[in-house]
């Protein structure tokens, strides 16, 4: 039998008062969320670029493929380094993620041809895959309890603010009366590494999870490390809160489990659980893949908007996206979690109904469907990110990665017939008919209703409580 040790680690992170450390440990990490808006809004925007003679010349469906590959590449990396991460540790997996996402994109920068283009791009995908999993499971075992839930809102957001640099950033780098054509474009695929190279820095100096060192049999790492982030937060705000000593937690290592384990923990110990988070975290990829990848052809097709104008529309819908979860993110730690998933689920699925039936009813102009739409994903925004939360502390320290991993996989699979889904509901670019994409949007809103009323029957009441009570450690079963 293996010996256990008995540790007050998660009561001393839990105890903490928020301090500069943790401050500086979310930009470090978070970081990942605004990479991946950036890249995606970037890449979306060189697509016309690319086909130019001048460029590399690629045909729409090559400029499709890359972004298909992309996607691809998220998927595999969140699932092999959702594993490594459970297995090797949270710092080395945010570390490397981080440097194959900087050395890959850098790369893909200067690519002569669609070959090369293709083959960096996946490895791309492949770095911010795997940070998604690395980066919540380290920033929710290292996050204070009272804090968690609008933090990690708040990170997910953070894909926003990249999206709103990058339409920013592509006003300029993409005009030809500014840079040459086949400039532009590389100097925007670098501006991701650049930004990434500054937070790899920082992220050298961050500890190991203390919660993950106990796990794994390193009992004195996670002292040292726990003793290290609370002298960090002493040194700017002065004594410690007492230790609850009776929240005493005994140990026996078990390392990272077999798969077998895996599937037993999700489909027979949590099997609630695992339903609400693949509900959420589909529904809510649907919607967004559904909506985002076809908001410039609505806007084109049915308004007569400008492919270059299209972009200030995009802003202020990244804008809604951006302070939905900043705004309501507190409210999940204080009204709780089953009120909050449920209600910005059910509430944004209602608003998007709603505004389904003016479309079709012809009542919109580009103005009014974009405010509209931002008011929708302003809440969405917050639905969206709660996912990633729950999923994050619904399942044990032990397979937390992997589980994100997995459901982030599933959900990005399914979410991928949304563009496919509505650019055929859309029809006939010569002839648009709004009654077709009409019932796409009631689809996905009904989607998203049905999300809240799973919500509203299995979420878990998680608001302000230690990840160990929420959900036990294998370690300590």
């Amino acid at each position: 039998m293996v010996k256990g040790v008995s540790s007050l680690v998660p009561a001393r992170l839990d105890r903490l008062p928020w301090s500069g450390f943790h401050t500086r440990m979310v930009a470090a990490l978070g970081v990942a969320w605004v990479l991946d808006g950036l890249e995606i809004t970037i890449a979306s925007a060189v697509g016309s670029v690319l086909q130019d003679t001048r460029t590399l010349g690629l045909t729409p469906v090559e400029v499709g493929f890359t972004a298909t590959v992309y996607l691809a590449g998220e998927v595999a990396g969140a699932l092999v380094f959702g594993r490594m991460s459970d297995r090797f540790g949270r710092r080395k997996l945010f570390i490397l993620t981080l440097a194959l996402y900087l050395i890959a994109n850098g790369i893909t920068a200067f690519s002569p041809n669609l070959a090369f283009l293709l083959f960096f791009r996946f490895f791309a995908g492949a770095g911010i895959g795997g940070e998604y999993a690395a980066i919540h499971s380290a920033i929710d075992e290292l996050i204070p309890s009272r804090y968690r839930g609008h933090v990690d809102l708040a990170v997910s957001g953070t894909y926003w603010l990249g999206a709103m640099a990058g339409t920013a950033s592509t006003y300029v780098l993409l005009n030809p009366d500014i840079l040459p054509v086949d400039l532009g474009w590389r100097l925007g695929l670098l501006i991701g590494p650049v930004l990434g190279a500054v937070i790899w820095v920082l992220r050298r100096h961050l500890p190991e999870s203390p919660r993950w060192l106990l796990t794994h049999g390193r009992h004195e790492e996670a002292e040292r490390a726990t003793a290290g982030i609370e002298e960090a937060v002493r040194r700017r705000g002065g004594p410690l809160p007492p230790v609850d000593r009776s929240r005493a937690m005994e140990f026996r290592p078990r390392g990272a489990p077999p798969y077998r384990v895996i599937l037993r923990v999700l489909l027979r110990q949590y099997p609630r659980r695992s339903v609400l988070g693949a509900t959420l975290m589909m529904s809510q990829s649907f919607l967004y893949n559904a909506i985002f990848f076809t908001y410039v052809l609505v806007l084109t097709d049915f308004y007569g908007v400008s492919p270059h104008d299209a972009s200030r529309y995009l802003f202020a819908f990244a804008f809604g996206n951006l302070t939905g979860p900043l705004l309501l993110g507190r409210l999940f730690d204080t009204l709780g979690r089953r009120v909050m998933i449920s209600s910005t689920y059910l509430v944004s699925g209602a608003l998007l109904a709603v505004t389904a039936w003016l479309f079709k009813q012809g009542a919109l102009n580009a103005t009014t469907q974009t405010v509209l739409w931002s008011v929708i994903f302003f809440v969405a925004s917050a639905a969206a990110s709660s996912g990633y939360l729950t999923v994050s502390e619904l399942f044990p320290l032990e397979i937390r990665a992997l589980a994100i991993a997995l459901f982030f996989s599933v959900a990005q699979g399914f979410g991928a017939l949304g563009p496919t889904v509505f650019g055929a509901l859309i029809g006939d670019r010569t002839n648009p008919d709004p009654t077709r994409l009409f019932y796409g949007y009631a689809f996905a809103a009904a989607m998203m209703v049905a999300a809240g009323l799973v919500a509203l029957a299995l979420a878990v009441n998680a608001e302000r409580r230690p990840l160990e009570e929420v959900t036990r450690p294998l370690s300590t079963t």
